[in-house]
């Protein structure tokens, strides 16, 4: 009888708590519905005016007046050209980050939109296009919508949200620093202390008013790499006067592809060891002195991002030295971006409150990608739950739609408004739902 009185007395407790979910819940829906459409118009602007990694001044000022207006304590300037937005809740809590990239790519667009990106630069010393082809264009406006609906709920708000405008998310220009590892560098994490953070990206291959997630391991770790074979040089009609670099480095490519097939758990995560360059000699008939290749390695752990870059190293050397050339690694060579992975008890405690923005069956479990993301620096210092969001039109195949980081590269915005409903959500559940061991 008394554990009857005990449930009873719970479910009586809750109820206050239940409605109160109830009501902010509405509350956000209907502030997005008023939201939707400057997002919309948010985004069209940012599509048609792209800015490469560490350049994104344009943006970054549209997001920092537009902060100001709404009252955010705002700080611009942080990891070149980034913006961080400070709202003070009217009650007591976490502070809770959320996080949207801002940069485009060195991609000329080729979809026939009427606000189709026709923004020429350079980049690496190359003439380029500018296209936003992932999307970072559609987290700008939809987390700035984001701002505006809290911004309308403070007194509501448990905590403090930390809106962070990251620049250089794919990376910045060469011999630069950027990106969210710069940002943790300068303490985008303090102050105030950041105790959670949530990130979303949208994607062209799901379908609109769907979201997907992954706990632990959802997107690779990312370590660039440059391997230079030197031999000896000598005529190509007298091979056995040369150390031979050319051949070394076929060997040792072969070899490489061992590490993922025989010293890999594949049971456990994927992983990949691509060699994308090779470079050496410049005449038929002469063997060079020396070979360069680079490549990618992609991880979806720690342990085995680490056996990676070992056995790379190993493999290399050994297979030169076997030879009678040497071989120097450098591993990473300018990129290293460790494993985006989703603190496992932050998105059990969260799932639910995705589940009721979206419907229990627009919520999807996805499998790892070995695409990378440098959203897991503030994740290696905070718990934090990276989430996918359907941009893909409804009822096209996923398997026609044109993948992130191409020319056709299309988004469908009638998603935006589950984002920026979902975010939301996070924000306000978080408090009441916060993990004891995160």
């Amino acid at each position: 009888m008394r554990n009857i009185y005990s449930l009873l007395l719970g479910a009586l407790l809750a109820l206050p708590a239940v409605a109160q979910q109830t009501a902010l819940t509405n509350q956000v829906d209907q502030a997005a519905d008023k939201v939707e459409q400057k997002v919309i118009t948010w985004r069209r602007d940012f599509h048609q005016n792209p800015e490469l990694g560490n350049n994104e001044k344009r943006t970054a000022a549209i997001v920092a007046k537009h902060l100001k207006a709404l009252g955010i304590e705002v700080k611009t300037g942080i990891a070149k050209t980034g913006v961080v937005g400070i709202l003070k809740g009217g009650k007591p809590g976490p502070v809770i980050a959320l996080r949207a990239d801002m940069d485009a790519l060195p991609v000329t667009e080729r979809v026939p939109l009427p606000f189709a990106s026709k923004v020429k630069s350079t980049y690496n010393g190359q003439p380029v296009g500018v296209m936003h082809a992932c999307g970072h264009d559609s987290h700008v406006a939809i987390l700035m919508g984001v701002a505006e609906v809290l911004a309308g709920m403070k007194n509501e708000l448990s905590g403090t949200v930390k809106f962070i405008f990251q620049p250089a998310e794919e990376g910045a220009p060469f011999g630069e620093e950027g990106g969210a590892e710069l940002m943790v560098k300068e303490g985008v994490l303090e102050n105030p202390k950041v105790d959670v953070a949530f990130g979303l990206h949208i994607n062209s291959q799901t379908e609109v008013g769907k979201i997907t997630y992954r706990p632990g391991g959802t997107m690779a770790s990312v370590n660039d790499m440059k391997i230079t074979v030197k031999g000896k040089q000598a005529h190509g009609a007298y091979p056995w006067s040369a150390i031979d670099p050319i051949v070394v480095s076929a060997q040792i490519i072969n070899n490489l592809q061992t590490i993922v097939s025989r010293n890999l758990n594949v049971t456990e995560n994927p992983g990949i060891v691509t060699i994308g360059t090779i470079q050496g000699g410049n005449r038929s008939n002469i063997i060079p002195e020396q070979v360069e290749m680079t490549g990618t390695l992609r991880a979806l752990s720690a342990d085995d991002e680490k056996m990676l870059i070992s056995r790379v190293k190993q493999i290399a050397t050994k297979t030169a030295e076997s030879a009678g050339a040497t071989a120097e690694v450098q591993i990473p060579l300018s990129i290293r971006y460790p494993v985006t992975f989703n603190n496992l008890a932050l998105t059990e405690k969260m799932l639910p409150t995705l589940q009721r923005t979206a419907g229990p069956e627009n919520i999807e479990l996805r499998p790892a990608v070995t695409g990378g993301e440098d959203f897991s620096f503030f994740q290696e210092k905070v718990p934090g739950l990276f989430i996918f969001l359907g941009g893909m039109p409804k009822g096209k195949n996923r398997l026609e739609a044109p993948s992130h980081h191409t020319p056709d590269f299309f988004i469908d915005e009638s998603g935006f408004k589950l984002g920026v409903k979902a975010m939301c959500n996070l924000v306000l559940d978080y408090p009441q739902l916060k993990p004891t061991n995160p």
